[in-house]
């Protein structure tokens, strides 16, 4: 699979963890799910920046999303 991909799925999976945690959180309970999700997400974006040689910069990330959205539809 592509380092691209990697960061991309890594993201969109830390974004979906932050409603899980805040949940969690408010109503007082363990927050599992949402911490899985994190550590996946986690361990997803550190693959991706340390096997592509130059890594990511933060202004590169919207054309990575691009990037891997395109290839789909293409």
């Amino acid at each position: 699979m592509n380092t691209d991909l990697y960061l991309v799925i890594g993201l969109v999976i830390g974004a979906l963890s932050i409603p899980s945690l805040l949940g969690a959180f408010a109503e007082s309970r363990r927050p599992r799910a949402g911490a899985i999700l994190l550590l996946i997400s986690g361990v997803l974006v550190v693959v991706a920046v340390t096997q592509k040689p130059s890594g990511y910069t933060f202004a590169e990330i919207p054309h990575v999303f691009v990037r891997v959205i395109g290839s789909f539809l293409h």
